[in-house]
């Protein structure tokens, strides 16, 4: 099930996506006159699921979910239609029109991504605020994974500053560590000051471990609720209770606890707990797949959290400032893939690494943050001058500019067809690379 509905909130945001794109260059051609002859939700080699005509336009939906298109008159396109380009330019062609207008044109659908991502953060904004978990509100410290722990990292350590500044919140400090910005990170343990080098090979490591084992919030494993038939409540664990040990071993967070439980699967063994001030140790019958069956109390419930309400006149300029930096920052990740310590086949994912980032449960927050960081990731891919791109078509139009007049006709159509062998071999190795990394 779990796989169902990441699928159906791929399908549903990958649609959204490809269909503002596309019709931001539908919308550009026909407000400069241009005929556009197709608008496709996804691709449709030798059949469409379905297709209606109004006025000039065919309007359908394909069955190959690998992207969209707008068929333009008088454009060498992936529609490789060199029959039309071989007859006299008509006036309602996009090579009829100036350089400036069939400029637009390409740039529109990257546009409409950026402004899609855009609206998406200030409604966002508006509705919901920005809530945030200062580092500085980590009451209990962090939890440091294998990674953490190589830098000399340990449990229940505060951290102070990473190169000599107050970070904001964990998730900021996780970025600038992701993207090999960190020389020291400062920690309080145990009433002492402590500065840690981060050794010149630790970027690349986080880098293959995508981030994992290294650092998370620290919070005890507190009882909230329980799943019908629970171990954890036939055991007589109560609502309220901290599950502090298992099987004699101190598992004080609820990490810990998560990362030894595993151990006594299938086991008769003990819980330690803390009730009321008590330390119990209850006898408990751990199943086969290493679960008690207990609700974990949150950890928005455990520390204060910082929010930021905005009117929606701030939300405004705060939500486009957020596309603005998504953009920027992602571009930099791009640039990150050409650092040596990088490798790009490990780092690079298709549509089930894209698929699995989604909730396993359908949840509409999640939804729409994800989708606004994909339509940013869209509009950066799309803009990258690579033939059979919009940034592709773009590129040709600025030498046009420059120099005064149009590559040749020929050149394009085999500039388009490199382009497109390129992607379908980049698309090919990314999703075989997903389908090889889940044997591994």
């Amino acid at each position: 099930m779990e796989v169902l509905i990441k699928t159906a909130q791929f399908l549903l945001s990958l649609s959204i996506l490809i269909v503002i794109h596309e019709w931001g260059h539908f919308l550009f051609a026909r407000l400069f006159g241009i005929r556009v002859e197709k608008f496709y939700l996804f691709f449709n080699p030798w059949f469409s699921l379905f297709k209606i005509r109004r006025g000039e336009t065919e309007y359908g939906m394909g069955w190959l979910p690998l992207g969209g298109y707008v068929k333009i008159s008088g454009m060498i396109d992936e529609s490789m239609d060199k029959e039309q380009m071989k007859q006299e330019p008509k006036p309602y062609e996009f090579r009829s029109k100036p350089a400036w207008q069939r400029l637009l044109v390409m740039v529109g659908g990257v546009l409409f991504n950026v402004i899609l991502a855009a609206l998406i953060y200030v409604f966002m904004l508006f509705f919901m605020g920005d809530e945030y978990l200062p580092v500085k509100n980590l009451t209990y410290g962090i939890e440091a994974g294998t990674l953490g722990k190589e830098i000399g990292l340990q449990n229940g350590d505060h951290i102070v500053a990473i190169n000599g500044q107050e970070p904001e919140d964990l998730l900021s400090l996780r970025r600038n560590f992701a993207r090999g910005e960190v020389e020291v990170i400062t920690v309080r343990r145990n009433d002492q000051i402590i500065d840690l080098a981060i050794p010149d090979d630790f970027f690349g490591k986080l880098i293959a471990a995508r981030g994992e084992n290294f650092i998370s919030a620290r919070f005890p494993f507190i009882v909230s609720g329980f799943v019908d038939g629970s171990p954890a409540k036939e055991a007589g664990i109560e609502v309220g209770d901290h599950v502090k040990g298992i099987g004699g071993i101190e598992t004080w967070s609820f990490n810990e606890f998560l990362a030894t439980i595993g151990d006594f699967a299938g086991m008769e063994t003990t819980l330690t707990i803390a009730r009321n001030g008590e330390t119990l140790e209850l006898p408990i019958s751990i199943p086969d797949e290493g679960r008690i069956g207990a609700y974990i109390k949150e950890p928005t419930q455990i520390f204060d959290t910082s929010k930021r309400e905005y009117s929606l006149l701030a939300s405004v300029p705060a939500g486009f400032s957020r596309a603005y930096t998504t953009t920027r920052d992602y571009f930099r990740d791009l640039g990150m893939l050409f650092r040596p310590e990088v490798s790009a086949r490990d780092n690079l994912g298709g549509f089930i690494t894209i698929g699995g980032i989604f909730a396993p449960q359908w949840d509409w927050v999640h939804f729409w943050t994800i989708t606004a960081f994909l339509s940013i990731i869209l509009a950066v891919m799309n803009i990258l001058p690579i033939p059979a791109l919009d940034g592709g078509h773009v590129m040709f139009l600025f030498y046009e500019m420059i120099v005064g007049k149009k590559p040749p006709d020929k050149f394009m159509e085999y500039a388009q067809m490199v382009g497109m062998i390129i992607l379908l071999s980049l698309i090919l190795l990314i999703n075989l690379n997903d389908v090889l990394r889940l044997f591994r």
